[in-house]
């Protein structure tokens, strides 16, 4: 379950598509990008178990940094691109990060940081920013081979921070190889039906959490992540119907934007390949959902979890009807209330 599987069985299908340009990276191009960025890495020190940062908007090139880290044994963390230089510092800094990715869509901020982290040394940068590296270049002089041992990295996701600085979530290393079974990617497999003809819609920041997981976790089954670099509710309808999506993942204000659209708007899109839909981060209220499901179909799921990963809950669509407002039953961990 990694780009290396399928750059061999389909090397020129898209891994990742942004929905407003049509810019594609092909699975070829994710393996061989994310193998030099991971001799990238090695060759500039890092080890297994150490830390790098992301700090940029939602960007195809997101998914090589990605999976550079996830094939070379590195902590992953993303930094909301909405911070100041001061708030992204904090979190680089608290996370150890000795790498920093960034780019000149956040370069007012990101000129900023370098200042403030003294231990992170590595700083590449999409199309420029001063101070920082070119990020295409730098990678681009390394070999595509892959590492002699891939060890499996880990995203580290921060808590929001509303009740003070965010805290870092940190879960140990498995120890096992990138190419490996991966329990959560199998999960979406198993129940959410994820696999190499997954065509999936993120509309949300891939510096939170579920984006970032779930799409990573289309390209290892094989498929393809349509990434929005913005949310707005007219072009995701759009990109629904434009590239055949049939999973995606919204919270619930995404919802509310997209039924305040006028009715004919809603009714013109062909949505027979959407299949399912899952959302969460936020309670969803009673008639939005019922207005969703009305509109949709009895396609759209629910979970509530944490990225602590200390249990989760999930409803399907017939059972949330028979109770509306639930969310599911524990699937993992147990319930406390």
């Amino acid at each position: 379950m990694y780009p290396g599987k399928w750059a061999a069985r389909t090397p020129d299908k898209p891994a990742a598509i942004n929905s407003d340009t049509g810019a594609t990276i092909s699975f070829r191009e994710l393996e061989d990008r994310s193998n030099r960025l991971a001799r990238l890495f090695r060759a500039r020190g890092l080890r297994p178990g150490n830390h790098i940062a992301l700090f940029m908007e939602n960007d195809i090139r997101f998914f090589e940094a990605v999976w550079a880290a996830l094939r070379s044994g590195l902590y992953l963390t993303t930094v909301n691109r909405y911070l100041t230089a001061e708030e992204a510092a904090y979190i680089i800094n608290d996370c150890g990060a000795r790498a920093l990715i960034s780019s000149r869509r956040v370069a007012a901020a990101a000129r900023e940081i370098p200042c403030r982290t003294p231990d992170c040394h590595i700083l590449l940068a999409l199309d420029g920013v001063d101070g920082f590296e070119d990020f295409d270049q730098a990678r681009d002089r390394q070999p595509a081979e892959p590492l002699e041992r891939q060890p499996r990295g880990s995203f580290m996701f921060y808590s929001s921070g509303t009740t003070g600085r965010p805290k870092g979530i940190e879960h140990a290393l498995s120890g096992a190889e990138v190419s490996d079974r991966n329990d959560t990617f199998a999960f979406h497999a198993s129940h959410w039906g994820f696999d190499a003809d997954t065509v999936f819609l993120s509309p949300a920041p891939l510096y939170h959490a579920a984006p970032a997981v779930l799409s990573v976790s289309t390209q290892a089954h094989g498929g393809t992540a349509v990434v929005m670099p913005k949310f707005d509710a007219k072009a995701a309808l759009e990109a629904i119907e434009r590239h055949r999506v049939n999973r995606s993942q919204w919270v619930p204000a995404m919802f509310i934007r997209m039924l305040r659209l006028p009715a004919e708007e809603r009714a013109r899109h062909d949505f027979s390949s959407h299949e399912f839909a899952v959302h969460a981060a936020a309670p969803c209220p009673v008639e939005v959902k019922k207005r969703m499901l009305d509109w949709w179909g009895p396609i759209i799921h629910e979970y509530y979890a944490g990225s602590e990963q200390n249990g989760s809950t999930h409803v399907g669509p017939e059972e949330w009807l028979k109770h509306p407002g639930t969310v599911g039953k524990a699937i993992s961990g147990t319930l406390h209330i």
